[in-house]
C-alpha cells in the first residue's frame, strides 16, 4: 500500500493569464471490436503534460477539505498530468479512458454541508482508479451524490476554472458529463462519440444534426470553433478508413483530431475555445495503446499499458516530457518510466 496522497483543488493552479483551453475528443468504433479514443490538448500557453503511472491500491481523497470522498484504486492507470498538478487525460488496465476538456458554461454546485466533494483535479482519476467500464461509472454516479469543487484560475480573479469530462471504454461505450446550472448532466450511450467545448453538448447535438443535411464533399464548417470542430471530427471520424489493424486505425484517429487541431501558435486571449494545439493522444482500447504526439515533435510515441506493473506497491512512475512535451520519444517507450515521489504530482500550498 503506498502513502496516501492528495492533488490540488485547483485543477489549473499552476497557470497565469490568459488562461484559455479548448480541445477535441472524439471515439472510433471500428471492426472486430477496435475502439479508439482520440483527443487534442489546445491551451494558449506552454504546458507541461508528462505521462504518470499509479499502481492499483492506493489510497486517495477528494483533496476538498471537509466531506473530501476518500477511495482506494481498483486498477492501475497511466495518465497524462495538466502541470503535474490534475489528471486530464489517460487510461487504466481495463481499457477505460478519461478526457477533460474545456467548458466555459460549467457552473458547479454550492456546498451544501452533505455532499461527498472532489477537487476538479482528481475527477478523472477517480473514474480511472474505481471503474472498468462507463455502464459502471454512470451506474454509481446515479446512486452516489457527489459534488466537484473548482476555483479561481489565478491571476483572474474571478475567473473558474471549468471543465467538462468523456468517459469512453473497450466496449465502444461513451458518457459525457457537465456540470450545468449546479446540476450534473450525464449524456450516456455510444452515439456519444464527439466532444469539443461550447456551447453545452445538447446545443452541440443540435448544431451537429443541422450539419447532417449538408453534403460533406460540397460544404463542412471550416474554422476552428468548437462548434466547428464537433461536427468536422463527427464528420470525419465515419470516413476515414474503418481498420481492426491497429497502426491503420490509430493513424486514421489522429488524422481525424489533426484535421479538428489550432495551427501551432495561434490563440485568441478573448476566445476561450480557440487555443493553440500542444499535444494529440490516441488510446487504443482494445490492445491497451496509448500513443502520443506533441505538436513540437517529429513523431508519435507509445506506450504499451500491457507492459506496464500495476501491481499494489509497484510505485509511482513517470516519464518526463518537458514543456509542450518537447522531449523527443521514439517507438514503444514503457521502458522509460522512471520510479516518481507520488508527491510529486501535487503542487505547493
Amino acid at each position: 500500500m503506498l502513502r496516501k496522497f492528495t492533488l490540488s483543488v485547483a485543477l489549473a493552479a499552476a497557470l497565469a493569464a490568459p488562461a484559455a483551453e479548448a480541445c477535441t475528443r472524439v471515439v472510433y468504433l471500428g471492426p472486430e471490436g477496435r475502439v479508439l479514443t482520440g483527443r487534442s490538448m489546445d491551451w494558449s500557453m506552454p504546458m507541461v503534460s508528462n505521462l504518470w503511472v499509479f499502481p492499483r491500491g492506493m489510497t486517495r481523497d477528494g483533496a476538498a477539505g471537509p466531506r473530501s470522498l476518500e477511495w482506494t484504486s481498483k486498477y492501475g492507470s497511466m495518465i497524462v498530468s495538466g502541470y503535474d498538478i490534475a489528471t486530464v487525460d489517460g487510461m487504466n488496465e481495463q481499457g477505460l479512458v478519461a478526457n477533460m476538456l474545456w467548458l466555459a458554461d460549467s457552473q458547479y454546485p454550492q456546498d451544501d454541508g452533505r455532499t461527498p466533494r472532489m477537487s476538479l483535479s482528481l475527477w478523472a482519476q477517480f473514474f480511472l482508479d474505481r471503474f472498468a467500464t462507463v455502464e459502471e461509472a454512470v451506474a454509481w454516479l446515479n446512486e452516489n451524490p457527489l459534488d466537484v469543487v473548482t476555483k479561481d484560475v489565478p491571476v483572474q480573479p474571478g475567473k473558474l476554472t471549468t471543465v467538462h469530462l468523456s468517459l469512453s471504454d473497450a466496449s465502444g461505450d461513451s458518457a459525457i458529463l457537465e456540470w450545468l446550472a449546479g446540476k450534473l448532466v450525464i449524456h450516456h450511450g455510444r452515439a456519444y462519440r464527439v466532444m469539443t467545448n461550447d456551447p453545452p453538448y445538447d446545443e452541440q447535438l443540435a448544431i451537429a444534426a443541422y450539419w447532417k443535411g449538408v453534403n460533406p464533399r460540397e460544404a463542412m464548417p471550416g474554422t476552428s470553433r468548437a462548434a466547428d470542430r464537433f461536427v468536422r471530427a463527427g464528420t470525419f471520424v465515419d470516413m476515414v478508413v474503418q481498420s481492426d489493424d491497429p497502426r491503420t486505425a490509430a493513424a486514421a484517429v489522429f488524422s481525424v483530431v489533426r484535421n479538428a487541431s489550432v495551427p501551432y501558435g495561434v490563440s485568441i486571449p478573448d476566445a476561450p475555445n480557440l487555443s493553440t494545439t500542444r499535444w494529440r493522444v490516441v488510446a487504443d482500447h482494445k490492445d491497451r495503446l496509448f500513443h502520443v504526439e506533441s505538436a513540437i515533435s517529429p513523431n508519435v510515441f507509445s506506450v504499451d499499458l500491457g507492459k506496464l506493473d500495476f501491481a499494489e506497491g509497484s510505485g509511482v512512475r513517470k516519464l518526463d516530457l518537458g514543456m509542450d512535451m518537447e522531449r523527443i520519444q521514439s517507438g514503444e517507450v514503457s521502458a522509460a518510466f522512471v520510479a516518481a515521489d507520488p508527491f510529486a504530482f501535487e503542487p505547493a500550498d
